[in-house]
């Protein structure tokens, strides 16, 4: 029996360590599972696969602003999003806000 427990090696378990939070791709604050939305960067319409994570509100606020038109050509990165300046007001108010913040989206009047 000892001779058994010897080739048995202890192994550790790994520590316990929570998982890194999901971040939103607009505003960075990290997403609660009550309030994500997964943003294709290409809207599916026009060919787009890929996709991000976003505050439910973030996800909102980008569709109120842009059809799915001027995503395509425009705004498929980050970058570009944040670029606009309707973008970057809306993103420094919401910074603010705590991260299960929802607030109804209404278009702007260039859109209705």
């Amino acid at each position: 029996m000892a001779a058994l427990m010897r080739r048995i090696r202890r192994v550790d378990p790994p520590p316990l360590t929570a998982p890194e939070p999901v971040r939103c791709l607009l505003c960075s604050r990290p997403v609660p599972p009550g309030q994500l939305d997964w943003h294709h960067l290409v809207p599916k319409l026009k060919g787009g696969r890929e996709t991000a994570p976003m505050h439910r509100i973030c996800h909102r606020q980008v569709h109120a602003l842009f059809s799915e038109t001027e995503l395509a050509r425009h705004y498929a990165t980050a970058p570009a999003l944040l670029a606009h300046p309707e973008v970057r007001a809306f993103v420094d108010w919401v910074s603010s806000k705590p991260n299960d913040f929802y607030e109804t989206v209404r278009r702007p009047r260039r859109r209705q």
